[in-house]
């Protein structure tokens, strides 16, 4: 995500490495560089020279304190000035109705059927809400297949009906049916085309009339760079909508939509979609995403994201297994699970902070843990209970079962050997243990 912007901007702020003091020249050829990033980046080029003004402006009225450097100061003064063109403030969407309506519009291809079943998911699960999601797009041969096949696989129930080509009627009917039956959310998913037409707008803009949402959402693909924001601003004028969702932010994208979005439309961008999995939807903070385009992190999602997959008493169990050196199998196969729920593994690693230039050129799978799953799976229950029994020919046979060969089965076993002795020592709070402990784990082979 933002990986070419953030390198840029990155190369940008070391014009002023080394500098003692901010000057009109240094601030001038590092703010060069950073409207070339944005650019790059299809941010227009009015905004990407309206931001750079602004960021003169406040960079030449600042003194350099001696503990700060004249680049860092320039890095706070951007990532502020960043996180106001994003927004500055995360704004929620509305949760006021009974039942609450809520109207996706966009562009066909943009990812509406997609974030329609994310956004019930999210409600349901993070929110305690009893969603029920509408397949108003009556064109697309594939599209209610397709909210159907999503809705069974988050346990929603999708409203339809067989034969109708009337997308204002079926959002009416949806909404009787939802009170009827006492779900609290209403998700109307609608019809896009390939290109803004009249017969499009004119459509969208009945149903919005009919229903009388409480939140409209507009939902772009961010991929589509500068042409996302023009036709954000065609919708708005026509549909005067509440918030931006963008979709496929985890994609090839130069992040030009995300910037310059709320600039163009003045209204706030309040999801990001960052993969096809139904929990790879994140709210939108502005301050954070500016965290991370400047190689930040993002640690405070990272937290929030492993507390939704946090459960306090198996916790206190697992901690109770950890001191006593009972760590299994079992419990490792639980802790990777957590872990891929959590969503895509290079993005939870890119919210690290300094992890994202390190990891950038990492190739690395979504199913990276699959190799190891594999092996524990091929072990029998004792074995995974009880990994000391595992001798030369039990390790052969988990070999065979899982597809591997027995030196990568030989290599998991140690190295859960060693992290389970870590863990222990680290549970019973041994600093002076700890040391010796990391000193004898020089020579291991890295993982």
């Amino acid at each position: 995500m933002f990986e070419s912007l953030s390198e840029k901007l990155e190369r940008s702020f070391k014009i002023l490495k080394g500098h003692g003091h901010i000057t009109e020249i240094n601030v001038a050829e590092t703010l060069k560089e950073v409207r070339k990033a944005l650019l790059d980046a299809d941010v227009s080029y009015k905004i990407a020279k309206q931001f750079t003004e602004q960021v003169k402006e406040k960079a030449m009225g600042q003194n350099v304190l001696t503990s700060v450097s004249p680049g860092q100061l320039m890095v706070k003064i951007v990532h502020d000035d960043l996180a106001e063109l994003m927004g500055g403030e995360h704004v929620d969407i509305s949760m006021k109705g009974s039942p609450v309506i809520i109207l996706i519009a966009g562009l066909q291809g943009s990812g509406k059927t997609t974030f329609s079943a994310k956004l019930a998911n999210y409600l349901k699960k993070k929110k305690g809400k009893n969603p029920l999601l509408v397949a108003g797009d009556v064109y697309r041969p594939a599209a209610i297949n397709q909210l159907q096949v999503l809705g069974e696989q988050i346990g929603v129930e999708v409203y339809t009906e067989e034969g109708s080509k009337e997308p204002v009627k079926i959002a009416k009917n949806s909404i009787a049916y939802a009170r009827e039956k006492n779900y609290n959310v209403v998700i109307v998913d609608t019809a896009g085309r390939l290109a803004i037409d009249e017969v499009m707008m004119s459509e969208i803009k009945s149903v919005k009339d009919t229903i009388n949402p409480h939140e409209t959402l507009f939902v772009v693909d961010s991929m589509t760079g500068q042409d996302a924001v023009n036709t954000a601003k065609t919708f708005h004028d026509r549909l005067d909508y509440d918030g931006v969702v963008l979709t496929k932010l985890d994609g090839d994208t130069r992040g030009g939509a995300a910037l310059t979005i709320r600039s163009v439309v003045d209204k706030p961008i309040k999801f990001v979609g960052i993969g096809e999995k139904m929990e790879a939807l994140d709210v939108f903070y502005p301050k954070r995403m500016a965290d991370r385009i400047l190689g930040m992190g993002d640690i405070v999602s990272l937290v929030e994201k492993a507390q939704e997959q946090f459960d306090t008493v198996e916790a206190q169990k697992l901690q109770q297994k950890i001191a006593k050196n009972q760590f299994n199998f079992n419990d490792f196969l639980s802790q990777i699970k957590q872990i891929k729920k959590m969503g895509n593994i290079k993005d939870l690693m890119g919210m690290i902070p300094g992890m994202g230039k390190a990891i950038k050129n990492l190739d690395i799978d979504d199913d990276a843990f699959k190799e190891v799953e594999a092996i524990i799976l091929s072990m029998t229950p004792k074995e995974r209970e009880d990994p000391k029994i595992l001798n030369g020919s039990r390790r052969k046979r988990i070999a065979l079962g899982s597809g591997t060969d027995i030196q990568e089965v030989n290599r998991l076993v140690k190295q859960f050997d060693e992290t389970r002795k870590m863990m222990s020592v680290m549970a019973k709070g041994g600093g002076k243990n700890m040391m010796k402990m990391m000193q004898r784990m020089k020579g291991m082979p890295q993982g």
